[in-house]
């Protein structure tokens, strides 16, 4: 939201120099330290020289030596931090640019350095301290004085500071996090513990949730009886007490879903949802199928709560089980985006009866998913919660219903199926400007590369077409289509097109999207086809994409995160008006992942 803003502010006031400044602190805290280096170093040659300016730029560079494979990268990009820091402290003075003087000399192994910068930072901040106690800066004075601390070795002291520093920065996350970040790489280049350091911050964990629904009236074998609803709403209650603090995501169905996010409610923590299709359908066939009930007033409560609601299609897909398999897939992404963001521990949590569950897209399929990847998975046994309430509640009657309640969504056509699919689409910038004599180069040398990067894939497309210089590609995985565009962007690149003999150098653009869409055999042509407005969506995403790029959407982006991709990493860029006005969605920059065995990387 803080790069949402800064962008339509700079829209207005495009000189602007703060809304520039916040514009590069939302990239650097979301991780686009690329981007933000760009902009900041754009602000300095600009001739401002401001501690503000040069220290951000510095903790671009910092940023980029964490992430940097090479060797000499990483050395360059910390000596250049240090440098800029120290710049920035000598024009300054400031206690925020000199901890980071003393911080970066101690990483580059100068100790002497780095503890004369963080005495001489430390007897600033308690002067400024003493003078003012509530002060405005009190909370980064009292964060610096714990760094100096730690800096100096006095990890006692460290802790009292960051304790003091804590209870100032109440709901400042990204202040806490950012906190935290610095405290632990003085600690583990020091080959120390953060674990006293860690708990002195108060991170939210992120909690990915799945659950039954209550059943529906004339359940022949008793799951999530209603009567059992106020022991699973204290077993998820006393669970996330356990946990702490906690950002929740989860679906909003009657049933657990709604019962963990009122549980998070109640304990004052933050709640996103992810649903399958539109709110009235949803509601229609997950949430108001119990006669009588009030589920259908307590998910408008949730969803009204809500720091994000996210729709994953427009309508149902097929009979339903794609929509809540791609709905699971969203959520779970999503959350791992945020607890990489937050550097936080993602935890799975399930309220589950152990059985298979009714169909694909279930509680179990969700578990499924995670035990797969290696996840651990907290459960709610329901059977147990079932035995423990005895056969009254266990068995009791539930009334038939009428006929509407319960519906589920409805069935696909038999000649379609749904299927999550990675959706790239990529064109030639400069291909109409190209003369006749060019066009065979193109096809032979051009589309030829096209055709060889594509016969190195270990797995084969479903799905390839082309027209003049436009591609369409359906991949089985999102991880192949990263891996494709990506690979298939470098090459392109590297090539020398010249000296091939065309009247100028060629390019690509590559717009890649993620979700269900429909198999089909397409009687015009009487081949395979894939459609569905997952596929529209994709076709406008390429467009907009700068040549040379690949750019990606948000499910795009959570799918590979939900699927553990580790080749290659999405970057948020900011809002984007899709082409043909398709509306504004949030867009992310796919890279190839630079990772080092002891540095660990997060899309």
């Amino acid at each position: 939201m803080a790069y949402d803003a800064a962008s339509d502010g700079l829209r207005a006031f495009p000189d602007h120099v703060r809304l520039q400044q916040l514009l590069a602190l939302a990239l650097a805290r979301a991780g686009a330290s690329e981007p933000a280096n760009t902009r900041l170093r754009e602000l300095r040659d600009a001739g401002h020289a401001d501690e503000e300016t040069l220290g951000m730029l510095a903790r671009t560079h910092k940023d980029l030596w964490a992430s940097a494979a090479d060797a000499g990268e990483r050395r360059r990009h910390l000596e250049q931090a240090h440098r800029v820091y120290l710049e920035a402290f000598q024009r300054s003075g400031g206690y925020w640019t000199g901890i980071n003087v003393a911080t970066t000399a101690l990483l580059l192994g100068r100790r002497d350095d780095a503890v004369a910068a963080a005495r001489q930072v430390r007897d600033t901040c308690i002067v400024l301290h003493q003078a003012d106690p509530q002060r405005p800066d009190r909370y980064w004075l009292l964060a610096t004085l714990g760094e100096a601390a730690l800096v100096m070795g006095d990890h006692p002291a460290a802790q009292g500071w960051y304790q003091q520093a804590v209870g100032h920065g109440q709901g400042r996350l990204g202040d806490l996090v950012s906190t935290r970040r610095n405290a632990r790489l003085i600690l583990r280049h020091l080959g120390l513990d953060t674990a006293p350091v860690d708990a002195c911050f108060a991170i939210p964990r992120v909690v990915v949730f799945a659950g039954h629904l209550v059943d529906r009236p004339g359940r022949p074998q008793p799951r999530f009886p209603p009567g059992l609803e106020p022991a699973v709403h204290r077993a998820v209650r006393d669970h996330l007490s356990r946990l702490g603090p906690a950002i929740g995501f989860a679906s909003a169905a009657c049933g657990a879903d709604i019962l963990f996010l009122e549980a998070l409610a109640g304990l004052g923590s933050t709640s996103r949802i992810v649903l399958p299709y539109n709110r009235d359908e949803f509601v229609r066939n997950s949430v108001d199928i119990v006669p009588g009930g009030d589920w259908a007033a307590r998910f408008e409560r949730v969803i009204e709560r809500a720091a994000e609601v996210t729709v994953a299609s427009e309508h149902p897909i097929g009979s339903g089980s794609t929509s809540y398999e791609y709905a699971f897939r969203l959520l779970d992404g999503s959350a791992g985006i945020r607890a990489d963001e937050l550097d936080t521990e993602l935890r799975c949590l399930a309220v589950w009866d152990g059985s298979p569950g009714d169909g694909a897209g279930g509680t179990a399929t969700a578990i499924a998913h995670w035990k797969r990847h290696g996840r651990a998975v907290d459960v709610i046994d329901l059977t147990r919660l079932r035995q423990d309430a005895g056969p009254a509640i266990a068995s009791a009657p539930r009334p038939a219903g009428p006929a509407s309640a319960g519906a589920t969504p409805r069935p696909a056509r038999r000649r379609f199926e749904p299927r999550i699919v990675g959706l790239l689409f990529a064109d030639a910038p400069g291909f109409s400007r190209l003369g006749d004599l060019d066009l065979p180069l193109f096809v032979d040398k051009y589309l030829g590369l096209v055709a060889s990067e594509m016969k190195g894939l270990g797995s084969p497309p479903l799905l390839v077409n082309t027209w003049g210089d436009g591609l369409y590609v359906v991949f089985g995985r999102v991880r192949d289509a990263g891996v494709f565009a990506l690979r298939l962007c470098d090459t392109i690149a590297r090539t020398d097109w010249r000296g091939l003999g065309f009247s100028s150098d060629m390019s690509i653009r590559i717009g890649l999207h993620a979700g269900p869409a429909y198999a089909c055999l397409d009687p015009v042509t009487e081949r395979p086809n894939y459609i569905g407005a997952h596929v529209s969506r994709a076709a406008r995403i390429e467009p907009i994409t700068p040549p040379g790029a690949v750019f990606a959407s948000s499910a795009f982006a959570a799918l590979a995160r939900a699927d553990g991709v580790d080749e290659f990493a999405c970057t948020y860029v900011g809002p984007t008006p899709l082409a043909k006005g398709y509306g504004t969605f949030p867009t992310f920059l796919v890279r190839a992942r630079q990772a080092r065995g002891d540095t660990p990387c997060h899309t």
